[in-house]
């Protein structure tokens, strides 16, 4: 990567900055390089360390990089696609929906994920948490909060604790009628016990997939489901929403 000043030009540095930088990395890098550091790259380009954070904070946005624990920032792999969303519905933990049961417990929701439920502040739901993996690895954490009323035969004896608690939440959400579905999607930031599952670093860029399941009484379950923003994006089409996501470099 050679040295390049940069001039004064109409638009912010920073993002000036991430146009010759995406040049750099199709010319001089491969897929998994590790960059140089940021003093090392902030003398060749010229500019202020804090210029160059922002510069690779909106490539790692865009896909063009990953930071990642222990190693550094390397250069993102192309991208897949996984379809999340279609014109039909169809409830969470389908043998094809992508995800892995990982837990359950008895807990008491965000206040935001009251609201969406309409349950009591006092009320605590089914709180399963699923991850979904590509190749590996692993791209989202999903949140998955149903309230007990939506699975009344579900039994705390034969499964207590764990994958197998997830599973048996899940299993009796398919024995439901689902009248319909709703799905927000918007830019967070990844929170520590994400973070940590997904191998990224706290207050990295995450798309949050809020998705609600109704049926005939109502809301019967919502879905809080974080994804990798560096891995992944949202395309929209005439059979619902995707999330592309990369394919894990060998």
């Amino acid at each position: 990567m050679g040295t390049t000043q940069l001039e004064s030009v109409p638009e912010p540095k920073y993002w000036h900055l991430k146009t010759v930088l995406s040049e750099a990395l199709d010319r001089d890098f491969a897929v998994g390089e590790v960059l140089p550091n940021e003093r090392e790259l902030a003398a060749r380009f010229g500019v202020a360390r804090a210029t160059l954070r922002q510069a690779l904070e909106q490539l790692e946005l865009e896909g063009r990089l990953q930071r990642r624990r222990g190693v550094g920032t390397t250069v993102a792999p192309p991208r897949v696609g996984v379809a999340v969303g279609s014109a039909g519905h169809s409830w969470p933990g389908g043998s094809d929906d992508g995800w892995e049961a990982v837990d359950a417990v008895d807990a008491v929701p965000a206040g935001a994920v009251l609201a969406l439920l309409g349950t009591a502040a006092d009320q605590p739901v089914h709180t399963v948490r699923r991850t979904r993996v590509t190749q590996g690895q692993a791209v989202a954490a999903e949140l998955l909060y149903v309230p007990a009323a939506s699975v009344p035969g579900l039994s705390a004896i034969d499964a207590p604790a764990g994958p197998a608690r997830a599973r048996a939440v899940l299993r009796e959400l398919q024995r439901l009628e689902l009248d319909g579905q709703d799905r927000s999607v918007e830019l967070g930031s990844a929170r520590a016990d994400d973070a940590k599952e997904l191998d990224r670093l706290p207050g990295a860029p995450v798309l949050l997939v809020t998705t609600r399941y109704f049926t005939a009484e109502g809301t019967a379950a919502v879905s809080v489901a974080t994804y990798r923003a560096d891995t992944c994006r949202l395309t929209f089409g005439d059979t619902g929403m995707e999330i592309t996501e990369t394919r894990a470099a060998s």
